[in-house]
């Protein structure tokens, strides 16, 4: 008899999840030759961005669920995210601004201090830079609004539907197109990530599903993984990207509730490991492309090669950076 599927365990192993998340997104940024048999599975990396958002929705609804005020909410989330940022907003956007001729992506000083502060080229030229971190932080701007908002009338839980149509509409609705097509990378993740918040109560509460539908939840991978597969070797620069983030999202539940179940087995070395990259993952994140992966990949060292060195090298500096933010962080206060 199969074990029920416990959505508990998501909350659980949150952190591991987290780490296999970076690690799937560290090794979709190495390039490998479309030859290589394992091409569309490494370029199917990309979902670890929809992990983190399904996880970060989970989370939010628990911080939420503490009643805690809007203000202390904002504070908590932004000073997870901020003090990071800004060491290396500065440390990329600085040297560019002076070193690159035109400021790079800061036309003037204007600019870099908006880039250094909300990534502003981001919004502005579709700068990619670091797109998760401009990204997640207005997510989380307007969360509190549809957190209350479902609190109050739970039909809107289905508002992820309506976000689904408003990724068509950025991709093909002309007004919406002209105005923030440029940004489509944003819109078509709004879906997943209003999902996990739906999803929190479902954690939180301890629900579980019954051990036959881990066959449902097989064959939603199964079909989402290949159809992305197919996407990344045989249609690549061929159809809209918000396409494939569509199917991202049974992708992403799936495997997720797949991974808690294999994570369920797993040794526990094996589980602190992928914790403790999960604990760094926003260092990882910022640090692994421009500051690591730039240098390293000159050497043309191979796929795995350069992949393994590019995470050795990252996790030191990514803890580094932790327990540096964390020094400078233990002088603010908890709570405003």
């Amino acid at each position: 008899m199969i074990k029920p599927i416990n959505f508990s365990d998501i909350s659980r192993y949150r952190s591991e999840l987290m780490g296999l998340a970076m690690i799937f997104v560290m090794l979709f940024h190495v390039w490998m030759p479309k030859s290589n048999p394992m091409y569309g599975f490494v370029r199917c990396g990309n979902v670890g961005v929809d992990m983190f958002l399904l996880l970060s929705g989970i989370g939010l609804w628990y911080a939420w669920s503490k009643k805690p005020t809007l203000k202390n909410f904002f504070w908590r989330r932004y000073i997870r995210i901020y003090p990071a940022w800004i060491i290396m907003a500065c440390l990329f956007y600085i040297p560019s601004f002076i070193n690159t001729p035109g400021g790079g992506y800061s036309r003037n000083v204007p600019d870099l201090i908006a880039n250094i502060l909300i990534n502003w080229s981001f919004w502005r030229i579709d700068d990619l830079t670091f797109w998760f971190i401009p990204a997640i932080m207005m997510m989380y701007t307007f969360a509190p609004a549809y957190m209350k908002l479902i609190e109050k009338h739970p039909e809107y839980r289905w508002l992820p539907v309506a976000a689904m149509v408003l990724a068509v509409m950025v991709q093909y609705y002309p007004p919406i197109h002209k105005s923030v097509g440029h940004v489509e990378i944003f819109f078509s993740r709004i879906p997943i990530f209003l999902i996990g918040i739906n999803c929190g109560a479902l954690v939180k509460g301890g629900r579980s599903m019954d051990g036959s539908s881990l066959w449902l939840v097989l064959l939603l991978f199964v079909m989402s993984l290949a159809m992305c597969v197919e996407f990344e070797e045989s249609w690549r620069g061929r159809f809209p990207l918000f396409l494939e983030r569509m199917v991202y999202i049974p992708l992403t539940v799936s495997m997720i509730l797949l991974l808690v179940k294999i994570l369920c087995h797993t040794p526990a070395f094996i589980c602190r490991g992928l914790a403790f990259v999960g604990t760094v993952s926003l260092e990882l994140y910022l640090i692994h492309i421009q500051f690591v992966l730039k240098y390293v990949r000159t050497y043309n060292l191979g796929y795995c090669l350069t992949a393994l060195i590019m995470i050795a090298v990252s996790l030191v500096l990514a803890w580094l950076l932790h327990r540096l933010v964390a020094w400078a962080i233990g002088f603010l206060p908890k709570n405003i």
